[in-house]
């Protein structure tokens, strides 16, 4: 077993990408000072990504901004780019920072091949940041694992929800989705 491992924080990761280490084409993401290779985007991971930021768009409008696989920054060691995130307004769209935990409402992964990882892995991160509200569509399971209550051990609250089920943002309460709505098969 490993014991003297050398973490990556933001700042190197960026540096690393400024300086071209990383190939452009190249899908990656920092989580608990580790790089990570994302997995290549599929059809199905690509239409829900599609279908639930079109659902908030129409649901939340004007009253949050929506990004769709971009940085959020949790730490001085973890930057993932998660499918959707729901974020606080910006005067600056966020031109001179990624957005941090206090800033995001709930963040999405949409899992075609990544549920364990996004499960496991992702959860505890965003459950340590204190993210409040962290959803895994799965696409191939058509459920929705919601985790709320962040804390440093984890998510305090998880629920495994079919797709005839409703839901609602815990900052958007008004705001209910029905997840076959996510799920539908073109």
């Amino acid at each position: 077993m490993l014991t003297n491992i050398r973490l990556i924080s933001v700042q190197e990761y960026h540096k690393m990408a400024e300086m071209g280490i990383f190939h452009p084409e190249e899908r990656l993401e920092l989580i608990a000072g580790q790089i990570i290779t994302m997995s290549a985007k599929g059809t199905a991971h690509e239409s829900a990504i599609t279908r639930t930021e079109r659902l908030l768009r129409q649901r939340l409008g004007d009253k949050v901004l929506l990004r769709i696989q971009s940085p959020v920054q949790l730490d001085d060691y973890s930057e993932p780019e998660p499918d959707i995130s729901v974020v606080k307004l910006n005067p600056l769209d966020y031109e001179d920072h990624h957005p941090n935990a206090s800033e995001v409402f709930l963040v999405i992964e949409i899992a075609d091949s990544s549920l364990k990882y996004d499960r496991e892995v992702k959860a505890m991160a965003y459950a340590k940041s204190g993210i409040i509200e962290y959803w895994i569509l799965d696409v191939n399971g058509r459920k929705l694992y919601m985790y709320r209550l962040p804390s440093p051990d984890g998510y305090h609250s998880e629920s495994i929800l079919a797709e005839d089920v409703k839901i609602s943002p815990l900052a958007f309460p008004d705001c209910a989705i029905a997840i076959q709505e996510l799920l539908r098969k073109i």
